[in-house]
């Protein structure tokens, strides 16, 4: 049986354990949508370190190393500054601390809008550094071709229309696209130009909800929605703004715990016990016998 190397919190968070890998795959994912129609609707969330990994692994079928890690991570404005090495870095870890889950890993801006050779490269390396399963990249029709590119050579990919933060700089911003008659077609067609390219699945993110829902009619692939509609294929969020992290989200995020105020509630308590020399207390040093 094939292994992966998982952490094993019961011991120590420095020293991995062997643990047998029955990971999903790209075609299994792509099978869930039959005669149009996805029975179990598909969960993802995003992951960045290998701890994270772990917590949502079991949870999920496909964990996403988003370049939204620029901001989340590294608290740069935008996603557009994150380079291939900091996506591989982040996706290696990912996968180390996850057994289950379908791993698929951004490419960063600038990575593959050039050329679709320029593409293969970047994704031959992110997925050769990290071991992830796919990549996934932005933009609609005119990245179709780059696309069946990649995948008839070899490597798998999720598609991203609608609101695409990489192209943050044209939309002007990071309001819900598709309001227009024109819009809401382009979008549609572009996800439908995508599947037909070779994409096995497509996040559709921040579109007003009737072209979600025909995007998801009118693609054989998954559609999997962030700021969309229920009725897509599957759901995606970044994780540190389900778990309330962050005191701003975007409307279309449910905050399912308040990760934020647990964190700075415990560093204030230890804070305090620290500057009364309550801490350390017997149970934690060491007496001589």
């Amino acid at each position: 049986m094939s292994t992966t190397f998982n952490l094993d919190t019961s011991t120590s968070r420095a020293n991995p354990t062997p643990q047998p890998m029955r990971r999903l795959t790209v075609p299994a994912i792509r099978d869930r949508k039959q005669d149009g129609v996805t029975a179990e609707p598909i969960v993802m969330l995003t992951a960045y370190t290998a701890r994270q990994a772990q917590l949502l692994d079991a949870h999920c079928d496909m964990l996403l190393v988003g370049d939204s890690l620029g901001q989340v991570i590294y608290g740069l404005p935008s996603t557009i500054p994150v380079t291939l090495e900091m996506m591989a870095n982040h996706a290696a870890a990912v996968v180390r601390g996850s057994y289950h889950s379908v791993v698929v890993v951004d490419m960063p801006f600038g990575s593959y809008e050039t050329s679709p050779q320029d593409a293969f490269d970047s994704a031959a390396f992110l997925l050769k550094e990290s071991g992830a399963a796919a990549v996934k990249l932005e933009g609609g029709e005119a990245m179709a071709e780059t696309v069946e590119f990649l995948v008839k050579r070899g490597i798998p990919v999720m598609g991203h229309v609608g609101l695409t933060p990489q192209a943050v700089n044209v939309l002007g911003g990071y309001n819900a696209r598709g309001r227009s008659d024109a819009e809401a077609e382009k979008i549609v067609g572009d996800a439908v130009a995508l599947c037909e390219a070779g994409a096995f699945a497509i996040v559709v993110e921040g579109v007003v909800e009737p072209i979600a829902i025909a995007a998801t009619q009118e693609t054989d692939c998954p559609i999997i929605g962030i700021g969309a509609s229920a009725q897509c294929d599957g759901q995606v969020l970044v994780t540190e703004d389900m778990l309330g992290m962050f005191e701003r989200v975007p409307r279309f995020v449910k905050r399912y715990a308040d990760i934020a105020d647990t964190i700075a509630g415990a560093a204030e308590t230890y804070s305090a016990e620290v500057r009364s020399r309550n801490f350390p207390g017997e149970e934690q040093t060491y007496q001589p016998k």
